[in-house]
């Protein structure tokens, strides 16, 4: 089968374009045919060797995809071969074909093309994860998103305003702070021209956030902590702003805050 292979660890352009074996499934699994792939931010890892999954080379990265079943294990009673499918793979989805084990694989609702359905799990699951599991959001209270333009972002807008939230977007453009509104963002921050701790402060009248979303790290974790109410939760998202956060403990100690982790690929292995 045709496949975007990564035959040594890099960067994005070392991928090519060539051949690799059809997968053969197991009985508890579901063969897709390929319709669509996501692209998300661990993909751009898992070729790296920066993730914590480490497929063996070479390999086809594409952790998130939507197609059709073609062939279904012996042990799937809710997927049928033919049945229009988004799952969870891990990698493997820049192929015409991909296998998925059937607890990450569940059928395309109706009227969802597949181009949406490969760009939902990944973003609204971590989100929904954070959010509800680690979060524990309530109605009412004030959630801060930061990244709040990309994919789990986004996604974060939007659940965080379906819980009962009050959500403030934070992000690096006006550009992509207005799609943020279009999402259901309250307010928003563009840190690029504001400070992000004084301004959150402003916000909320010098009360801080119950709940910090951060997808991006790095610089800007501590100020996020720092923007924190008492008994606030801030959780660890991710680091696309290029490394992990480097967080003085004295913060929640002092906010009697909480630092949360957000791991929503091994939750979904489990």
């Amino acid at each position: 089968m045709k496949a975007l292979i990564c035959h040594s660890f890099g960067l994005p352009e070392n991928l090519k374009m060539g051949e690799l074996e059809k997968p053969k499934i197991k009985e508890n699994q579901v063969l897709i045919q390929v319709k669509a792939c996501g692209i998300n931010f661990p993909d751009t890892l898992i070729i790296q060797d920066k993730y914590q999954f480490k497929p063996e080379l070479p390999f086809a990265p594409g952790g998130e995809v939507s197609g059709i079943a073609i062939e279904v294990g012996a042990d799937v009673k809710h997927i049928k071969k033919g049945d229009r499918v988004f799952a969870l793979t891990g990698w493997g989805g820049f192929a015409e074909f991909v296998a998925a084990d059937s607890h990450k694989c569940l059928p395309i609702p109706e009227g969802m093309d597949y181009v949406t359905a490969a760009t939902t799990m990944y973003n609204f699951g971590t989100s929904l994860f954070a959010l509800k599991q680690r979060a524990n959001l309530q109605k009412g209270e004030k959630l801060l998103i930061l990244g709040a333009s990309g994919g789990v972002g986004l996604a974060a807008v939007q659940i965080g305003k379906q819980m009962g939230a009050y959500v403030v977007a934070a992000a690096s453009s006006n550009e992509k702070l207005e799609v943020c509104r279009q999402s259901g963002a309250d307010d928003v921050i563009n840190y690029s021209e504001q400070d992000l701790k004084e301004t959150a402060k402003a916000m909320t009248n010098g009360e801080g956030f119950d709940v910090i979303y951060d997808p991006v790290g790095d610089q800007y974790a501590e100020p996020a902590v720092r923007s924190l109410a008492w008994g606030g939760r801030y959780l660890v998202v991710g680091f696309a702003a290029g490394k992990p956060s480097a967080i003085p403990m004295n913060l929640p100690l002092l906010k009697g805050a909480s630092i949360v982790g957000v791991f929503w690929g091994a939750f979904a292995q489990k």
